[in-house]
């Protein structure tokens, strides 16, 4: 059973819930408050304080690129999530740095989601300012993903990997937004959208879904 401690909305812990159900890996679901990953007992398993960590039978993991692979590599087919092709994998793996340190960096996409759909859930204050002082950068970084696509359905070609899973749950939260919508518009972002969010895994790790998993938890 892999245990994944995270913020429901997160869209890196829904990264790690979704390898989860495309490996059909039991998992349950650690809830932690906003605020609490800064903690002292949260900071014991993540140095950094950021979401999600991993525990499976007393070895925890964080940095969710790592979680991922680990997911791919221990449950079900090993490595079913990732191409044997070198190229495509070299593909993948750049997809899910562009991710990280682009898409939802501070003063983008990152910024304009909190201020647009995770201020408002939570009941924190929104900086309209930072929200669309942010457009510009979010929307390079939504015209780079865009272009990935160019060479097929999926990030990274014909298949469905863990570039998919980790660009789609930060691109799914963007969506919620007018500005995040408005960018997407008329990009093949759009369909690819939607083959995510048609697969189980999508279904199964939206926000509500993720919060009544964990009260049931």
């Amino acid at each position: 059973m892999l245990t994944v401690h995270t913020i429901p909305g997160s869209p890196f812990g829904r990264a790690a819930l979704a390898a989860c159900v495309e490996k059909h890996a039991p998992y349950r679901v650690a809830a932690v408050k906003p605020g609490d990953h800064k903690q002292p007992a949260y900071l014991a398993h993540h140095p950094f304080g950021r979401i999600p960590t991993l525990e499976d039978e007393g070895f925890w993991l964080y940095e969710t690129q790592a979680i991922l692979r680990y997911i791919d590599a221990t449950r079900g087919t090993p490595r079913a999530l990732t191409p044997t092709d070198p190229r495509a994998e070299a593909r993948m793996n750049q997809v899910i740095g562009v991710v990280d340190w682009y898409v939802f960096a501070p003063g983008g996409a990152m910024t304009l989601v909190f201020n647009r759909v995770v201020a408002p859930k939570l009941g924190f204050p929104c900086n309209d300012e930072a929200a669309i002082a942010a457009v510009p950068s979010a929307r390079h970084a939504v015209e780079v993903l865009a272009g990935f696509l160019e060479a097929g359905p999926y990030m990274a070609g014909d298949a469905f990997t863990l570039a998919d899973i980790h660009a789609g749950t930060h691109i799914d939260m963007l969506s919620e937004c007018a500005e995040g919508a408005e960018m997407l518009k008329g990009t093949p972002l759009v369909g690819w959208l939607e083959r995510l969010n048609a697969r189980p895994s999508f279904a199964a790790t939206t926000w509500p879904r993720v919060a009544e998993a964990a009260a049931a938890a």
